[in-house]
């Protein structure tokens, strides 16, 4: 198992899109990046304390590589937004990969200057490349929060269309519906 680290905005949109990866074992929502001690959630709204909101990605590199979850991450967030996805404001929403060791750095790198080289977005890319620290797990209610609270407006109205246009655009890498 390989645990990848990813920051695309808020984490309810972006475990949603990894729990559905083939190859994904595990997608915990946490927070990551600043210096408050095990911040909570409120503290992280604010804006101030310097952590993202981010999902630890357990992944089988077997079945899927960390490229493959570079390109699902920059193709399911806008990553040319400084500190905003969509309505969402603020440092703890930013474009952010924490590596975990100097491979997944330079395929991160890589990633973002083939993606600039070909224009696949009309802006420059933002995301922050950053080493792994310490990962405080968001609180209960934030975990699997889509599977949990499909019925309620963010979930349908935000989450749900980007979870729809993943499955469109990455259909050979979607879990089928008996999985775990």
């Amino acid at each position: 198992m390989q645990t990848a680290i990813f920051g695309g905005g808020c984490f309810w949109c972006t475990e949603a899109v990894f729990q559905t990866v083939k190859g994904v074992k595990q997608v915990v929502s946490g927070y990551m990046g600043g210096e408050l001690k095990h911040p909570t959630y409120m503290e992280i709204c604010n804006g101030d304390t310097g952590h993202a909101e981010v999902i630890q990605v357990q992944f089988d590199e077997k079945v899927i590589s960390f490229n493959e979850l570079l390109l699902i991450f920059f193709k399911t967030h806008n990553p040319t937004t400084l500190n905003r996805q969509g309505n969402d404001t603020g440092t703890q929403y930013r474009s952010i990969i924490f590596y975990a060791n100097q491979e997944q750095k330079e395929q991160a790198e890589k990633m973002i200057d083939e993606l600039t080289r070909e224009k696949v977005y009309e802006k420059a890319i933002i995301t922050e490349v950053c080493p792994i620290s310490d990962f405080y797990e968001a609180e209960d209610y934030h975990q699997n929060y889509f599977l949990q609270n499909q019925g309620k407006p963010y979930c349908a109205f935000v989450i749900q269309p980007k979870l729809n246009k993943f499955i469109s655009d990455f259909k050979d890498m979607v879990k089928p519906d008996d999985s775990e």
